[in-house]
């Protein structure tokens, strides 16, 4: 019986109970992934080291040492994290022959301390930069969840997203610098949790832009992906243990921006949701933020934040020769920070801060949003390889709403709450304030089976 497919919960009770061993779920793991119909959801698989700590695993267990609810547990990694011993690539062929990683990433040994086992790396869009999953140098990752053809993932964490979605692994670990985690958990119907930006040790990621990059985990439920940040976090346990009540939740619907352009089935999903949570006693108030709208005109007028900080870190590599084997799409919309100057890059942080402070006093203290996460469900691929204005016509929508809370840095959970057109996946959104992550956590496990219907 294979034991793929299952969430974190459901494998940790059977792993320490003894009924399922750590070195037989590893081989399933792998073995479903290498006959898995689609092979460019992972970069690169590190089956030695995958073998060895499941084998260490299983001993601890058998000898009374469990080092906790994660042991066993496979995980896979998005292909920005070092891993020891081998290049990190960041979805892009011109890394390919770096020097390899002295060490894991932080977070890779948090985990690993946690029992954790590396799979290897996932796929993504080239150096993070594109919300849809595209790339051409490792194919694009499928989205398992379509039953008409080839639809994208998501991104940039696009092979995380369809890893989870596709039942390979039960958590993925993702980048989010403007919705990277939540957009393909949206696509893919599973769940995606930005942390607050620096939650997490960020030495051995690399980067996008340092002032947005966040990092989570994609997980079946919000459940594993509480216990995942607990250890990402260095904890023995996490601090979300009961959720409260629903009769003592407060929500806020954005009203601006975040419908504009909305599929039907987008919407009638995300309200359905609504209606299920008011009906269980939640409070639901809806109010509009022109701040939001603020920030689009800023992006306009000045330039994006990520633009800029993305052309500052690739600016030699597109002055080179390496610019001509990366993505000419990822090459185009990087140069465009090259408009930005150093006066702009000011004004942008200081409106980001002064709009920051201004939308803090419009929400009460424990109030989330609650919004769609994308206004729309994950598209057909071949209308955007074949007509590069519709490419960034269509990666512009997918990350407007995802971005607002980068931006305004917010920590944020996508569950899934339904399906769309062409019985595809609709996310649901709930964000809150910088730091308030624990809360977050604790009221979206409390929401979320009314959540899913």
């Amino acid at each position: 019986m294979s034991h793929t497919g299952k969430n974190v919960s459901q494998l940790s009770a059977l792993i320490q109970s003894g009924a399922l061993d750590p070195q037989e779920l590893i081989e399933q793991t792998l073995d479903a992934i290498g006959s898995f119909d689609d092979q460019s959801i992972f970069i690169d698989l590190t089956e030695k080291r995958a073998k060895q700590e499941a084998e260490a695993a299983s001993r601890r267990i058998r000898e009374g040492r469990s080092m906790g609810l994660l042991d066993g547990i496979p995980v896979a990694w998005k292909d920005l994290f070092d891993l020891e011993g081998r290049a990190t690539t960041a979805g892009s062929t011109v890394l390919a022959q770096n020097v390899a990683a002295e060490r894991d990433a932080d977070v890779v040994t948090a985990l690993q301390q946690a029992g954790m086992v590396c799979v290897g790396r996932t796929n993504m869009s080239e150096f993070a930069f594109s919300g849809l999953g595209i790339n051409p140098h490792y194919g694009t990752p499928r989205n398992p969840a379509s039953k008409d053809g080839h639809r994208l993932p998501g991104g940039s964490s696009s092979g995380a997203g369809a890893a989870v979605g596709a039942g390979l692994v039960p958590v993925a670990i993702g980048t989010d610098t403007g919705g990277s985690v939540r957009i393909p958990a949206a696509f893919n119907g599973v769940v995606g949790y930005k942390a607050s930006r620096g939650r997490y040790s960020m030495r051995g990621v690399f980067p996008l832009a340092k002032s947005l990059d966040s990092l989570g985990p994609l997980t079946h439920t919000v459940r594993d992906a509480i216990w995942v940040d607990a250890a990402m976090c260095g904890k023995a346990a996490p601090d979300v243990v009961s959720p409260p009540s629903l009769n003592d939740l407060s929500f806020v619907v954005p009203e601006t921006v975040f419908f504009d352009g909305i599929e039907d089935g987008v919407a009638n999903a995300f309200e359905g949701a609504l209606d299920r949570l008011a009906r269980k006693g939640v409070r639901v108030r809806r109010q509009s933020f022109p701040s939001f709208t603020a920030l689009f005109d800023l992006i306009k007028d000045k330039g994006a934040l990520v633009t800029a900080e993305a052309f500052a870190l690739h600016k030699a590599r597109l002055e080179g020769a390496e610019a001509e084997g990366m993505d000419p799409r990822v090459v185009a919309r990087t140069r465009l920070g090259a408009n930005i100057s150093m006066p702009d890059y000011i004004a942008i942080n200081d409106a980001r801060e002064q709009m920051i402070a201004e939308f803090s006093k419009l929400v009460g203290e424990d109030e989330l949003l609650v919004s769609p996460t994308l206004p729309h469900v994950a598209p057909k691929i071949e209308p955007l390889l074949a007509d590069d204005d519709a490419f960034f016509a269509m990666n512009g929508k997918t990350l407007r709403n995802t971005q607002i809370g980068n931006f305004f840095d917010w920590c944020g959970v996508s569950i899934p709450c339904g399906r769309g057109d062409a019985d595809m996946p609709v996310g649901l959104m709930l964000s809150g304030l910088f730091g308030k992550d624990e809360h977050l956590l604790a009221i979206a496990l409390a929401a979320e089976e009314t959540i899913r219907g």
